[in-house]
Protein backbone atom coordinates (compact mmCIF):
# COMPACT_ATOMS: atom_id res chain seq x y z
CA UNK A 1 0.00 0.00 0.00
CA UNK A 2 1.53 3.42 -0.70
CA UNK A 3 1.94 6.05 1.86
CA UNK A 4 -1.21 8.51 2.16
CA UNK A 5 -0.27 11.90 2.13
CA UNK A 6 -2.31 15.03 1.87
CA UNK A 7 -2.26 18.39 3.09
CA UNK A 8 -4.02 20.01 5.98
CA UNK A 9 -6.69 21.60 3.67
CA UNK A 10 -7.35 18.10 2.23
CA UNK A 11 -7.78 16.37 5.61
CA UNK A 12 -10.27 19.16 6.33
CA UNK A 13 -12.30 18.86 3.37
CA UNK A 14 -13.30 14.75 3.85
CA UNK A 15 -13.49 14.95 7.68
CA UNK A 16 -15.90 16.51 10.04
CA UNK A 17 -13.90 18.93 13.14
CA UNK A 18 -14.37 16.51 15.65
CA UNK A 19 -12.42 13.47 13.29
CA UNK A 20 -10.04 16.08 12.21
CA UNK A 21 -8.82 16.82 16.24
CA UNK A 22 -8.51 13.55 16.79
CA UNK A 23 -6.54 11.84 13.77
CA UNK A 24 -4.67 15.09 12.64
CA UNK A 25 -4.06 17.08 15.78
CA UNK A 26 -3.60 13.93 18.14
CA UNK A 27 -7.01 14.76 20.20
CA UNK A 28 -8.74 12.64 22.73
CA UNK A 29 -12.33 11.91 22.31
CA UNK A 30 -14.39 11.99 25.83
CA UNK A 31 -14.78 8.16 27.58
CA UNK A 32 -17.76 6.49 26.27
CA UNK A 33 -18.72 8.89 23.73
CA UNK A 34 -17.53 6.88 20.97
CA UNK A 35 -19.54 6.11 18.20
CA UNK A 36 -17.84 2.69 17.16
CA UNK A 37 -17.93 1.62 20.96
CA UNK A 38 -20.16 -1.11 21.05
CA UNK A 39 -19.64 -3.24 17.95
CA UNK A 40 -18.99 -6.86 18.20
CA UNK A 41 -20.09 -8.43 15.19
CA UNK A 42 -17.29 -10.07 12.90
CA UNK A 43 -15.64 -7.77 10.82
CA UNK A 44 -12.46 -4.91 10.58
CA UNK A 45 -11.74 -1.59 12.37
CA UNK A 46 -10.51 0.91 9.56
CA UNK A 47 -8.88 4.05 9.27
CA UNK A 48 -11.30 6.79 9.12
CA UNK A 49 -8.79 8.60 7.37
CA UNK A 50 -7.34 5.97 4.50
CA UNK A 51 -9.71 2.80 5.30
CA UNK A 52 -6.46 0.90 5.77
CA UNK A 53 -7.39 -2.14 7.72
CA UNK A 54 -6.22 -2.04 12.05
CA UNK A 55 -7.74 -4.18 13.63
CA UNK A 56 -10.15 -7.25 13.66
CA UNK A 57 -13.27 -7.66 15.70
CA UNK A 58 -11.62 -10.61 17.14
CA UNK A 59 -9.30 -8.85 18.86
CA UNK A 60 -11.44 -6.65 20.37
CA UNK A 61 -12.52 -6.68 23.87
CA UNK A 62 -14.12 -4.92 26.54
CA UNK A 63 -11.80 -2.61 28.65
CA UNK A 64 -13.77 -0.69 30.81
CA UNK A 65 -11.86 1.98 29.76
CA UNK A 66 -14.63 3.90 27.59
CA UNK A 67 -12.89 3.71 24.60
CA UNK A 68 -12.61 0.91 21.96
CA UNK A 69 -10.40 -1.71 23.10
CA UNK A 70 -8.00 -4.46 21.23
CA UNK A 71 -5.34 -6.62 22.09
CA UNK A 72 -3.93 -6.64 18.83
CA UNK A 73 -3.46 -5.23 15.56
CA UNK A 74 -4.42 -6.70 12.53
CA UNK A 75 -0.53 -7.09 11.33
CA UNK A 76 2.50 -5.62 12.39
CA UNK A 77 2.74 -3.06 9.66
CA UNK A 78 -0.49 -1.70 9.94
CA UNK A 79 0.35 0.65 13.24
CA UNK A 80 3.23 2.29 13.98
CA UNK A 81 4.14 3.61 17.21
CA UNK A 82 5.81 6.79 19.29
CA UNK A 83 6.59 7.94 22.47
CA UNK A 84 4.34 10.42 23.19
CA UNK A 85 5.40 12.71 26.13
CA UNK A 86 2.38 15.06 26.11
CA UNK A 87 0.14 16.03 29.47
CA UNK A 88 3.10 15.13 31.83
CA UNK A 89 2.90 11.24 31.49
CA UNK A 90 4.93 8.97 28.87
CA UNK A 91 2.61 6.96 26.70
CA UNK A 92 2.80 4.89 23.30
CA UNK A 93 0.82 6.54 20.79
CA UNK A 94 -0.95 4.56 18.13
CA UNK A 95 -1.04 5.56 14.62
CA UNK A 96 -1.88 4.17 10.92
CA UNK A 97 0.84 3.14 9.55
CA UNK A 98 -0.39 4.35 5.80
CA UNK A 99 -1.35 7.93 6.60
CA UNK A 100 -0.03 8.25 10.29
CA UNK A 101 -4.05 9.56 12.11
CA UNK A 102 -3.68 9.20 15.29
CA UNK A 103 -5.31 6.62 16.76
CA UNK A 104 -4.80 6.61 20.07
CA UNK A 105 -2.80 5.42 22.68
CA UNK A 106 -1.48 1.30 23.60
CA UNK A 107 -0.89 0.06 27.36
CA UNK A 108 0.79 -3.17 28.55
CA UNK A 109 -2.51 -4.08 30.69
CA UNK A 110 -4.24 -5.74 28.22
CA UNK A 111 -5.65 -9.64 28.16
CA UNK A 112 -3.62 -12.25 26.99
CA UNK A 113 -2.05 -13.06 24.33
CA UNK A 114 -0.27 -10.22 24.02
CA UNK A 115 -0.79 -8.01 27.39
CA UNK A 116 -1.27 -4.82 25.37
CA UNK A 117 -4.42 -3.10 25.30
CA UNK A 118 -4.67 -0.66 22.07
CA UNK A 119 -6.83 1.89 23.36
CA UNK A 120 -8.71 3.76 20.51
CA UNK A 121 -10.33 7.06 19.65
CA UNK A 122 -13.74 5.72 17.96
CA UNK A 123 -13.30 8.88 15.85
CA UNK A 124 -10.66 7.81 14.29
CA UNK A 125 -11.98 4.58 13.13
CA UNK A 126 -15.07 2.86 11.37
CA UNK A 127 -15.93 -0.72 11.30
CA UNK A 128 -16.34 -2.86 8.31
CA UNK A 129 -18.07 -5.98 8.33
CA UNK A 130 -16.85 -9.39 6.94
CA UNK A 131 -18.53 -9.71 3.10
Amino acid sequence: MNKIKKTEKEWREILSEEEYYITREKGTEPAFSGKEFDISKDGSFICKCCSAELFDSSTKYDSGSGWPSFFDGISKKAIKTEIDNSHGVIRTEIMCANCDAHLGHVFDDGPKPTGKRYCVNSLSIKYKTIE
